[in-house]
């Protein structure tokens, strides 16, 4: 009798155990879908988490618990889906991704959250796209680089290259076994729900600017060949276009601040967004360098381009948005392409990742150089390098006193980025 009382209390025991940790909600039938929507819930303050909860490892504590139970009285109390939940430690807080019932106002529910004492913040997803113009073309491999010459890269690399700089690059799949690349992507996540990993073409092409490997006798040449990449998988190809949302950008930034990186490129452009913006405050806070496409589409070139700090980039055959951004080559770029290929590319993505590259270079020669110093020692062309918009020797002359190229007087005829 003893014995069958003890498996009964531990039946009791189990069942208490299995009711205050729900299980994750089934996603909404297709059918009954609403829009999405992103809710906010507070973390403690960290010295007050005693799990040693961290974004690197989001553990099933009793903290996590109290939050998803929280979260799902929200659901219920909004008639939304509780779909998958993140933690965002760099902003304290966790994020709950919720789908609404068909027909349901998106608006209104997120005005109610906005009242909730319980929330820090509600807000939609938003979508994002990435800002590549006309597609590959061309010659599979195609060895003139737009920047070699004007930015004399193969006299750069006898002393500066990006060695060890850590690069995230926040975009769709980038193929880590092509030629080009291979041994340069040090961490591989996916944060596309639904989605394995594969390699797409426009994370493919913007990592080859960015540091394709040098002098292995095929493709081309990176801008800092030797900068280690962590390749987010944060957006998807569907349909000709590459799309990503708040949720996903939001993961991929997330990891990237709990994972060091040095420099973080964004070749995207889309509407303000709550998260992402005070994501990227929290990577500028510890001296994170966020570049970001323009849209020229946009009027004020979009987000996160149009973000203080970030360091926006337009195409050079883009004069209109010259008093906005710095310019980098972004037409007929040669660069790689999944499958072993190589092609051609146009858009600010490609001139962002140009400047993410020289990012990187200038991470290598002055790792500890404040924000505001490093954009006010960049230096625009005029005249010798029209194709480029920017002067790299001259901006590594400014910047750190030498430079292995020839180097002009960097006060003479040219202009400091405003």
């Amino acid at each position: 009798m003893r014995r069958w009382a003890s498996w009964l209390a531990l039946c009791w025991m189990l069942c208490g155990l299995a009711a205050a940790s729900p299980a994750p909600p089934d996603p909404a039938p297709a059918a009954a879908s609403g829009p999405e929507i992103l809710v906010m819930l507070h973390l403690p303050a960290p010295h007050l988490r005693a799990d040693g909860y961290s974004g690197a490892g989001y553990r099933d504590d009793a903290g996590r618990q109290a939050r998803q139970r929280i979260a799902a009285a929200l659901a219920r109390e909004h008639g939304m889906r509780l779909l998958e939940d993140w933690p965002m430690p760099a902003l304290n807080v966790d994020c709950y991704r919720m789908r609404l019932a068909a027909g349901q106002d998106a608006a209104a529910v997120i005005a109610a959250l906005a009242r909730d004492r319980r929330v820090a913040w509600a807000q939609a997803i938003q979508e994002f796209t990435l800002q590549s113009g006309t597609g590959p073309a061309g010659d599979p491999l195609y060895r003139v680089q737009p920047a070699a010459a004007p930015w004399q890269l193969l006299q750069l690399r006898k002393t500066v290259t990006g060695r060890k700089v850590l690069v995230a690059v926040v975009d769709s799949g980038v193929d880590a076994s092509h030629p080009d690349l291979a041994g340069q992507v040090a961490l591989q996540e996916n944060f596309v729900d639904g989605q394995s990993y594969v390699a797409e073409e426009h994370g493919t092409a913007v990592a080859g600017v960015i540091a394709a490997r040098a002098d292995n006798g095929i493709g081309i040449a990176g801008v800092a060949p030797e900068a280690r990449l962590m390749a987010l998988r944060a957006c998807w190809q569907v349909d000709g276009a590459t799309r990503c949302n708040s949720f996903t950008l939001a993961k991929a930034l997330n990891y990237a601040l709990q994972h060091h990186a040095q420099v973080i490129n964004l070749s995207l452009s889309g509407p303000q967004d709550r998260l992402l913006q005070q994501l990227v405050a929290a990577a500028q806070a510890r001296g994170i360098r966020v570049v970001g496409a323009i849209d020229p589409q946009r009027s004020d070139g979009g987000f996160p381009a149009n973000s203080p700090g970030v360091f926006a980039v337009a195409a050079d055959d883009a004069p209109a948005a010259a008093g906005l951004a710095l310019l980098a080559p972004g037409r007929d770029i040669p660069t790689t392409m999944p499958g072993a290929r190589w092609g051609l590319v146009s858009g600010s993505s490609y001139a962002a990742a140009h400047i993410t590259g020289m990012l990187a270079l200038l991470g290598q020669l002055k790792p500890q150089l404040a924000g505001a110093q490093l954009r006010e020692g960049i230096v625009r062309s005029s005249g010798r390098a029209p194709l480029t918009g920017v002067d790299l020797c001259a901006t590594i002359m400014r910047i750190t006193g030498k430079c292995s190229c020839a180097c002009p007087n960097p006060t003479d005829n040219l202009a400091r980025t405003p």
